[in-house]
């Protein structure tokens, strides 16, 4: 069946997407891959480029769209060339919409135009050591002085994505104890400048996967966070934090569509190059079978993939249909991503291939953003079960 998701815009910056990642990325990718990261100076030709600023007001200096659909394109076209954005899509897909969600004026006009330029990367700090995924059992705090100008941040962070890079990162912590009635009362959110006194970044964490992706800890100890840094009502973090779950959600969820759509990809023209006893491994039976089955479940994936961002964009996906989308889609890339890797056989394995490094990327998407079995206790909820 004919997509119907995308437009003209859509496929025009599809191909400029496509040549700045030959030019830009391929080339150097394996040296960001031994390095762990990708270079911090990266991150201003994506802001040249406009990738920041698509869904930012044009009075902040974006191109003031409301869609999903050009981070879409963007999902499948780093997949399809074996590559990553860095962190970078933290900064967009995660801290922009707390940003235009909760920011005032000023502080709008104080982040934004440095946010589109890639000036100030942003990352989130949720996560804490011994918490997981469990954000009402988070223990950081943030005391409020004495005279009323800023807050104390002490606490620990672990597992942030883009963390290493970060110059702005939405830290959640405790303002207020929290309730018998309510243990998610009483946290809030801050935009903290890792620039100051007492904030530190401690290890970069080595990943089995998104090796490119720079993930750290972080450490506050008495850090001073001004009053005008605190986003949105104090003791509201939590509802803001379940707010903006549903496009996270997405975001995994059309990634690991693409990851598996670009698995198929990798795999057919490994099987049409590689020969074995005298013919392509394309030749046999069991290999079109098994490529055949995964383009069935790669088309139903996408069908999914494509209806959850036309309910997102429309402002219309539930967190039960975000998380059916994500349980749906990561489990299906989970199985076609391995099955495109028993067809490279022992080549599948060495990280020269990017079907390897798919695998080892593709494993974190059923963990992050609430793990499959959180997913399922959601839909189960949603069911009345």
């Amino acid at each position: 069946m004919r997509r119907t998701v995308f437009n003209e815009d859509h496929e025009a910056f599809r191909e400029t997407i496509r040549a700045f990642i030959e030019a830009e990325v391929v080339p150097v990718y394996d040296e960001w891959f031994a390095a762990g990261q990708a270079p911090r100076d990266f991150y201003y030709k994506l802001g040249e480029l406009g990738i920041f600023g698509i869904n930012v007001p044009e009075e902040f200096g974006g191109a003031g769209l409301e869609s999903h659909k050009f981070e879409a394109v963007m999902y499948e076209e780093t997949a399809r060339a074996g590559v990553q954005f860095g962190g970078s899509g933290v900064h967009v897909l995660l801290a922009l919409p707390y940003i235009k969600m909760l920011a005032t004026d000023e502080q709008k006009k104080r982040f934004l135009p440095k946010f589109v330029s890639g000036e100030e990367m942003w990352a989130i700090a949720m996560t804490e050591p011994g918490t997981g995924s469990d954000l009402a059992g988070m223990k950081s705090t943030a005391k409020l002085s004495e005279d009323g100008t800023h807050y104390v941040l002490n606490g620990a962070k672990t597992f942030i994505t883009g963390g290493v890079h970060a110059d702005r990162v939405i830290v959640c912590a405790r303002t207020s104890a929290p309730t018998a009635e309510d243990r998610r009362h009483g946290i809030s959110l801050f935009a903290v400048d890792t620039k100051s006194e007492g904030y530190s970044v401690g290890r970069k964490l080595d990943k089995l996967g998104l090796k490119t992706s720079d993930t750290a800890e972080l450490a506050f100890v008495d850090v001073k966070v001004p009053v005008e840094d605190l986003l949105g009502e104090e003791n509201k973090g939590f509802y803001y934090l379940g707010h903006n779950l549903a496009s996270e959600r997405w975001g995994i969820a059309f990634g690991a569509y693409a990851q598996a759509k670009a698995a198929v990809r990798f795999a057919k023209q490994y099987v049409q190059e590689r020969t074995v006893f005298g013919k392509p491994v394309a030749h046999f039976q069991n290999t079109k079978f098994e490529l055949a089955a995964c383009q069935a479940e790669v088309d139903a994936a996408e069908a999914v993939a494509d209806r959850a961002t036309e309910a997102l964009d429309a402002g219309e996906l539930t967190p039960a249909e975000a998380a059916s989308a994500k349980l749906f889609c990561t489990e299906v890339a989970h199985r076609v991503i391995d099955r495109c890797l028993q067809l490279h056989g022992g080549y599948g394995y060495m990280n020269e291939y990017p079907i390897a490094r798919l695998y080892a990327d593709n494993r974190v998407n059923r963990i992050y953003g609430g793990t499959s079995e959180i997913m399922k206790s959601i839909i189960a909820k949603d069911m009345g079960l």
